[in-house]
């Protein structure tokens, strides 16, 4: 009987890494998702990306190895679509956000990014440039967006162009860094699933202001994107305008992907007025 492409996959990666037990966790728009085991004992994680996205996830699994484990996920092999990597199971930054301690993780997220960051040895690996990135945002037709909100997109582009325009230290980003990407472990929080880019440093912190998931009262809140403001721009050094336009232009360009995807835009149109208001004032 032929085999489907992940089984495939799966059946060499068991072979390749001597791998005892598979288990299926989950199947994403991007990849499926197995744990599976070594000798009976030692837990890991096989990620088989799917063909549409393999070019961005190995990317950003590529970008988890030259972490080497510190502030992410360890990434013990990659072989073509197929990533070897830890294990992990704990709780999210967007559980604790969600129970109303949101202080809490955006301190952690700001503590994390300043690892993530920092100096780190070895070959970076090759990275999608941000500019590259926001190439969606600026070649989408305004007519996709709703009416109401057209003059949102066109301040928010604007705004995007401006941040361009004025660059500023270049380094390698996660580029999809939220709540719900962050992981507790005997390690500390973790991050996980990055995009690997590579540009402006404050940009990183553009997703926490429309997440975490399902709680798009909170990230709407002018009060809360001030004070999660606040503590990325006091703990990082990062400047206020430059983190809020940030977030303001991803937003845009997160809402953009969605209209592309025939998604709905409804959160992102809820957190973006306030994102505006709040650079304007910053």
């Amino acid at each position: 009987m032929n085999q489907s492409p992940v089984e495939t996959a799966l059946s060499r990666a068991l072979i390749r890494w001597s791998l005892t037990k598979s288990t299926p966790v989950a199947e994403t728009p991007r990849s499926w998702i197995f744990k599976v085991e070594q000798n009976g004992r030692n837990q890991a994680a096989l990620k088989i990306l799917k063909p549409a996205v393999e070019s961005e996830e190995g990317r950003g699994a590529q970008l988890l190895q030259w972490y080497a484990g510190d502030g992410a996920a360890t990434v013990f092999d990659i072989h073509g679509n197929t990533i070897f990597m830890e294990w992990l199971d704990g709780g999210t930054l967007g559980d604790a956000a969600r129970a109303g301690r949101d202080e809490e993780a955006t301190i952690a997220i700001a503590t994390l990014v300043a690892n993530l960051h920092r100096p780190r040895e070895g070959d970076l690996p090759a990275l999608q440039p941000l500019r590259e990135r926001f190439q969606p945002l600026f070649d989408s037709d305004v007519r996709s967006w709703p009416h109401t909100a057209r003059d949102l997109y066109a301040r928010s582009s604007g705004i995007a162009l401006r941040l361009f325009d004025r660059p500023t230290a270049q380094v390698p980003l996660h580029g999809d860094l939220h709540h719900d990407n962050i992981l507790s472990s005997d390690r500390g929080w973790l991050a996980i699933d990055p995009k690997g880019v590579y540009g402006d440093p404050s940009y990183d912190l553009a997703n926490v202001f429309i997440n975490p998931i399902n709680a798009n009262n909170m990230a709407a809140d002018p009060q809360r994107i001030a004070a999660r403001v606040d503590i990325l721009s006091q703990r990082l050094g990062y400047p206020r305008k430059r983190l809020l336009g940030w977030a303001a232009a991803h937003a845009a360009l997160s809402a953009c992907w969605d209209l592309a995807d025939g998604q709905p835009i409804t959160g992102v149109l809820a957190c973006l007025p306030n994102l505006l208001s709040a650079y304007d004032q910053a």
